[in-house]
């Protein structure tokens, strides 16, 4: 150890609750850190505090803002071999400059020109992306061209061959959603280039791709197909199926039948339809409404979740921080940070005159890990 964690350590030495500072007590933390040993009971505190501390702070980032950036990049930065995609990443202020979201989550505005490709690729990062306004581009996961338009959520597992096509005459921009922080810190990332282009097959511009023909039936699974891997097979979850489930939520409820998570507040969660569970292994991600005028009770959990508001308008309260948001507008939750979020009484440009929010967090390796756990602040 450095002469500067020597003086740290020593520092410990006479903090409260510490034994008394003694010659033979120095010289016994000089050797443990000679041996680079560090006794527990300096670290304890810090080590196992009485709940989360998370490194990440609650932020928020304006949806207008990244795309005016984002299309100057469009202008001045390609696409192409090298940077491969023309993803600006979410940096929270508290993570030391590095792209991360949250300690595990990884956030990016994607944006693409008209007539461009991005280049074929894979990684082991589970991904996904999720468009907020806009149409025209075909992610090509595996062969299988896959359109993308307002509302959708596309995931993709890792290690599947991936590209992106715009076929309009018009830039587009979405949401990608990644576990690259924590791939990152479990040194377990792997990465390859694919085919610098596309055959011509796979730039067809179909409205249902292969997965939707054959897994987007509700309740039904198909039986020739065979073995599944890790992920959802299902490549696109449609905004309109979404709306409605959420749609009729509300409507059970306003019969007295229940059906929400709170009143005013219903929520989906994207599942794989091959098992039910989670689409990704490492990624769980929802779709909430809340009604007009409600507000949800303060929740706050293990592990760290990202929103953009899809639509609609309203406050939204994480830690000691509130901010008005709108569409577009994205914000980050840290592990064990209280969160609710009210919907503005007034006129919206809400289809369904409530605050959509779209939710990604890292829950499924929480609670694989038996870490997961909620409460509700009273």
């Amino acid at each position: 150890m450095t002469s500067a964690h020597t003086a740290v350590r020593l520092q410990a030495v006479s903090a409260p609750d510490q034994p008394d500072v003694t010659p033979a007590l120095e010289e016994l933390y000089r050797g443990f850190e000679q041996e680079l040993l560090v006794p527990l009971w300096t670290e304890i505190g810090d080590l196992m505090p009485a709940h989360p501390r998370s490194r990440a702070v609650p932020h928020l980032w304006r949806w207008a803002h990244l795309v005016g950036l984002a299309e100057r990049a469009g202008e001045l930065v390609p696409v192409g071999r090298g940077g491969e995609r023309r993803a600006i990443a979410l940096a929270n202020p508290a993570l030391g400059g590095r792209p991360f979201a949250t300690p595990t989550l990884w956030a990016a505005i994607q944006y693409l020109m008209p007539g461009e490709d991005a280049p074929e690729h894979r990684h082991t990062q589970h991904a996904f992306r999720f468009v907020v306004e806009g149409s025209g581009v075909w992610t090509v996961v595996g062969g299988d061209a896959v359109p993308m338009n307002r509302g959708d959520f596309l995931p993709q597992a890792g290690w599947n061959w991936h590209a992106h096509h715009n076929a309009t005459d018009e830039p587009m921009a979405w949401v990608d959603g990644l576990d690259i922080p924590f791939q990152y810190v479990t040194e377990t990332q792997f990465f390859e280039f694919g085919r610098d282009e596309l055959s011509a097959a796979e730039r067809t511009t179909p409205e249902r791709s292969r997965s939707e023909r054959l897994w987007a039936h509700p309740g039904l699974r198909p039986v020739g197909v065979g073995e599944v891997r890790p992920g959802t097979p299902l490549l696109s979850y449609k905004w309109e199926h979404t709306d409605r489930a959420l749609t009729d939520q509300l409507a059970v409820e306003r019969e007295g039948f229940g059906g929400t998570v709170e009143p005013g507040h219903a929520a989906v969660r994207y599942t794989d339809p091959s098992t039910g569970g989670d689409v990704l292994p490492t990624i769980r991600a929802e779709l909430h409404r809340v009604v007009r005028g409600v507000e949800t009770a303060p929740v706050r959990e293990t592990g760290s979740s990202v929103y953009q508001v899809f639509d609609g308008s309203g406050t939204v309260t994480v830690g000691d921080q509130t901010w008005s948001v709108s569409r577009g507008d994205l914000f980050v939750v840290p592990a064990w940070q209280a969160f609710s979020a009210r919907s503005e009484a007034g006129d919206t440009d809400s289809d369904s005159g409530a605050l959509d929010l779209f939710r990604f967090s890292d829950a499924p390796v929480f609670e694989a890990l038996g870490l997961d756990r909620q409460e509700t602040v009273r």
